[in-house]
């Protein structure tokens, strides 16, 4: 379990520092940027619930199977939720499909080798395909949610770099 709480405190560092950039840059920084700070909290949070379960579950008698199944039935629901949610928003929803459209090849990445592979484990254990691997499974995820939101900053911080070398373009062809 104190594998779980590191991640936790791993996570509210992404928070953090996603929280602290939406306050301090709040004027700077674009409705495409402040998408991917939002996506860093909102995906950091995501990670720190979803390793604080199994401790929280494991306080009531929760163990084995029976612990890894609830917190993965709870971690999969909490990612769906985040998602639905996220995308009911027009905005949200809009600045998705203007990055899908801009940038294909780092959509297809978040989606296909970060996304699905983080949900895959969650849905092995719920399967009971091996239960002596299921916290093995659950941490697989948790660490893969963990990497989205690694990367989700690195576009953000990616995307501040290109900004300013943009304007310096505009400004000498202008």
């Amino acid at each position: 379990m104190s594998l779980l709480t590191a991640i936790a405190e791993i996570a509210g560092v992404f928070v953090g520092f996603g929280a602290l950039i939406s306050v301090t840059r709040r004027s700077e920084i674009d409705a495409a940027q402040l998408g991917l700070v939002r996506a860093v909290v909102t995906i950091g949070l995501e990670v720190l619930v979803a390793a604080l379960i199994p401790v929280g579950l494991s306080r009531y008698g929760f163990a084995g199977h029976d612990l890894w199944l609830l917190s993965s039935l709870i971690f999969l629901a909490i990612i769906w939720v985040v998602l639905i949610l996220s995308l009911r928003n027009a905005e949200n929803r809009q600045l998705a499909i203007q990055r899908t459209h801009s940038d294909p090849v780092m959509a297809a990445f978040f989606w296909v080798l970060l996304e699905i592979p983080m949900q895959a484990p969650l849905v092995l254990v719920i399967l009971g395909i091996n239960p002596s691997l299921d916290p093995a499974f659950y941490i697989t995820a948790l660490v893969l949610n963990l990497f989205q939101a690694a990367f989700v900053l690195a576009q953000f911080v990616y995307s501040q770099a290109a900004e300013p070398a943009q304007n310096r373009n505009e400004s000498a062809t202008g």
